[in-house]
Parts: C-alpha cells; sequence; structure tokens
C-alpha cells in the first residue's frame, strides 16, 4: 500500500512547532503596540471621548450651574434646547452673523491667497521666501496681540487707518462702534491674518503642476485667462478644496475677534455663534450652550459637505 504524502503534519511536528513561536511574536508585537499606544488612548479618552459624550447628555437635560455636585440627577427634556436656541432671537442674530462673516470672508481669504499664490509662482524668485514668510508671519502671530493692535489701527480720532483716511480727504467711520462697520472691520482682520495660511497651500499646489500642460495650451493658442480656467483650476481642485474646508471650519467658529475687540457689540452686530455659545456656557446655561455647540457642528458637517461637492475632482 502507498504511503499518503499530503497528510497533515502531526501534533508537535516540526511545522506546529515552527508556527507556536511565530504566532507568539507576533502576539508579542501586538502587545507591545499596544502598550505604546495606551498612553495616548486614555489621554484622547479622558480628553475627548468624555467630554464630548458629556456635553452631548447636556445638551438633552436642562443642566445648569448649581446642577454640578449632582449631574446625574437633572431632567431630561428631549429636544426643548435645541427648540429654544434656534427660536432665541439672540442665536437667530448670531447665526446670521456668523453666515454673514463665512460668506464674505472666506471667498475674499481664498481669492486674495490664491491672487498671491500666482503671482509668487509667476516670478519673484529671489524674493519669493521673504513674502512667503512675510505673509504666513500673521498666521502664527498671536490672535490676541493682532486683535489689539487692529483695535488702535481702527481707532475713529487717532487711528492709522482713519488718519490715512483723512490725508485723501475722507472721514473715516467708527470702525468698531458703528453696527454697520462692525463687522467689516473683523472681516478685514480676519482676511488679513489667515490668507498667508492658504497662500502657502496654494503655491505648493501651483508649483506642483506640471510646466507641460502651460505649454501645451500656450501652443493651442489659449491665452491667460483659458489657461487660468482649463488648466490651473482643475488641476488645483484638491488643494482649493482642503483650503476652503479649513478656512470654512476655522470661520464658522470665529470668536477671538468679537471677544477681544467689540464683546458682540455694537448692538449685537458681531456676535456670533461661538460667542454666544461661551456667554451661555458662562451664564450657567449648559444644556442650552452644549445645544447651540451641537448646531455649530451641523453646520460644519453642512458646510464642509457642500465644499466636497462643490470642490471636489472630476473625473
Amino acid at each position: 500500500m502507498a504511503l499518503r504524502t499530503d497528510a497533515p503534519p502531526a501534533p508537535g511536528g516540526p511545522a506546529t512547532r515552527g508556527r507556536r513561536p511565530e504566532s507568539a511574536r507576533r502576539r508579542r508585537r501586538g502587545y507591545a503596540a499596544w502598550g505604546f499606544a495606551l498612553p495616548f488612548t486614555v489621554l484622547f479618552a479622558v480628553f475627548m471621548i468624555l467630554p464630548v459624550g458629556a456635553s452631548l447628555y447636556m445638551a438633552f437635560t436642562d443642566m445648569r450651574g448649581a446642577d454640578l455636585r449632582s449631574p446625574l440627577a437633572v431632567n431630561f427634556i428631549g429636544l426643548d434646547n435645541f427648540v429654544a436656541a434656534v427660536t432665541d432671537p439672540q442665536f437667530q442674530q448670531a447665526a446670521g452673523n456668523t453666515v454673514y462673516f463665512v460668506g464674505v470672508a472666506m471667498p475674499l481669504t481664498l481669492g486674495i491667497a490664491l491672487l498671491l499664490a500666482a503671482l509668487l509662482n509667476s516670478g519673484l524668485t529671489w524674493f519669493r521666501s521673504v513674502f512667503r514668510v512675510g505673509f504666513y508671519a500673521p498666521v502664527v502671530t498671536s490672535i490676541v496681540a493682532v486683535a489689539v493692535v487692529w483695535r488702535f489701527l481702527l481707532q475713529p480720532d487717532f487711528g492709522l487707518i482713519n488718519s490715512a483716511l483723512g490725508l485723501v480727504g475722507i472721514d473715516g467711520p467708527d470702525w468698531l462702534t458703528d453696527p454697520t462697520w462692525a463687522m467689516p472691520s473683523l472681516i478685514m482682520l480676519a482676511v488679513w491674518r489667515n490668507v498667508g495660511f492658504s497662500m502657502v497651500i496654494l503655491l505648493a499646489g501651483l508649483q506642483g503642476i506640471p510646466k507641460d500642460l502651460y505649454e501645451a495650451a500656450s501652443l493651442d493658442g489659449a491665452g491667460a485667462v483659458r489657461t487660468f480656467r482649463s488648466v490651473t483650476v482643475p488641476l488645483l481642485r484638491p488643494t482649493l478644496l482642503f483650503c476652503a474646508v479649513m478656512t470654512g471650519i476655522a470661520y464658522l467658529q470665529f470668536f477671538e475677534e468679537p471677544f477681544v475687540m467689540t464683546q458682540g457689540g455694537p448692538l449685537g452686530a458681531t456676535n456670533s455663534v461661538a460667542y454666544e455659545i461661551y456667554n451661555q456656557f458662562g451664564f450657567g446655561d449648559y444644556g442650552l450652550s452644549a445645544a447651540m455647540s451641537y448646531l455649530l457642528f451641523v453646520a460644519i458637517a453642512i458646510l464642509s459637505f457642500l465644499q466636497f461637492r462643490l470642490l471636489r475632482p472630476k473625473n
């Protein structure tokens, strides 16, 4: 009778003994990986997951400052906080101000950043690094310091901006105390401070576009506008998408500018959703402020979704 040569190895044979050390080593590597990841995992759970869960719990309760000693004894009120936030005239004004701020500041920031990136990419080779650092410097400067400086620049009597306008016979407005001009003043500050970030990213995207495509477009008789529309913009879509999403998320949460410069005034003209959340939390209405925070989160998600739909690369 012929012996079978494809029979499985006997338990304890050489093949089995070879697999056991390998599985043991794999297990040890897994334990080591979890050991290295454990400190971050614990910190992330304690400082991120637990606070997010607690804020979500608060949004559906009537928790106030007096309930901190017994947070589990509060009443579950369902969607009442969300209804109260949406129907609150002060929150509605803050939401309108935020939409105004984002709708004006975000296109201005991206447009100026793209223009500066195109200018730096087309020439000024020797001064490119100097200009890049100069435009990016406000991004890494403390927003509080920047806002304090701009408060002096926008002073109606002795501010630099009104003094410069006075030289050409223009009587400058009360930038921060006039409800008409207060929000444009904050938009000027935000655009000046944040344009450098998008400019650097867009400049990197422009430098990644092959020069051959521009040469081919030139040979085909395409002008500067047609080349920009048909070559630059399609290839720059992923970079534009990144800049738009990051800028939109930051601008929807704008808080430091009204906090330092106007305290939400005059007459609530610069009150933002984030600043209103801060005020409600300071008043001790934790449930309402948490509900407003999640409404802001939904707005950020919707804006990001629309940006992905509009700016995603086309196949």
